[in-house]
């Protein structure tokens, strides 16, 4: 059995149609639009979504270079229903593949992906789970591609601490406490990643989400 053979629903412990309702409280056009320009899609670009969920990230990147190849990966079908109807309605084509996140290196193929997108994923996941799935992002890009996190990083404040309890409510504390204590910059660089950086923060009633940026080794 694999780390990440049960997942965490997109939604934690509320109806999964709450899903997008409650990822708004989180300043996702914010942080979703930063993603997009530190992910900066060129044509032919191949960019996988590790955890796609609905599809609001992978429908926004395929519209910002419809030229690029966009693949969303999350393992709950219903989700991925979802998704698809999100990408048809916004005239947006990315290809959604049902799979765990420790799996999308043979998803996709080892060294196949430019750029590998994640939000609001790892948070949820135990701590094998989460150095799993990063290696198999390691994995799926190219010598040299680009690594992009958007996730609840470090809580640095007291009533970020607080709000981020809401987060730990739905998904469980014991999977969302070592990113509330800062630990995934580390575990990137464990997974083989180079040039780390925390480039963004973004405080919302929910907690401060970090983006995080790295490269495979040219």
């Amino acid at each position: 059995m694999t780390p990440t053979d049960t997942f965490t629903p997109a939604a934690g412990r509320f109806a999964l149609g709450l899903y997008d309702p409650i990822v708004s409280l989180t300043r996702e056009r914010l942080w979703r639009s930063l993603v997009a320009m530190h992910v900066a899609p060129r044509p032919d670009d191949v960019i996988v979504d590790v955890g796609c969920g609905t599809g609001s990230l992978a429908v926004l990147l395929g519209r910002t270079e419809p030229r690029a190849t966009v693949i969303g990966v999350d393992p709950d079908p219903a989700v991925l229903r979802l998704a698809r109807r999100k990408a048809a309605a916004a005239g947006a084509a990315p290809d959604f593949r049902t799979g765990m996140g420790d799996a999308v290196a043979d998803l996709v193929g080892d060294e196949t992906a430019d750029t590998v997108v994640s939000s609001l994923v790892l948070h949820q996941c135990p701590l094998p789970a989460k150095q799993a799935i990063l290696a198999a992002m390691h994995r799926t890009l190219r010598p040299g591609g680009k690594l992009v996190i958007a996730d609840f990083g470090r809580q640095r404040t007291a009533a970020m601490r607080l709000a981020f309890r809401i987060v730990q409510f739905a998904d469980g504390k014991e999977d969302t406490q070592p990113n509330a204590d800062g630990i995934l910059p580390r575990l990137i660089a464990e997974a083989g990643f180079e040039g780390v950086r925390e480039t963004e923060t973004v405080a919302t009633v929910t907690g401060s989400l970090s983006l995080y940026t790295a490269r495979r080794a040219a």
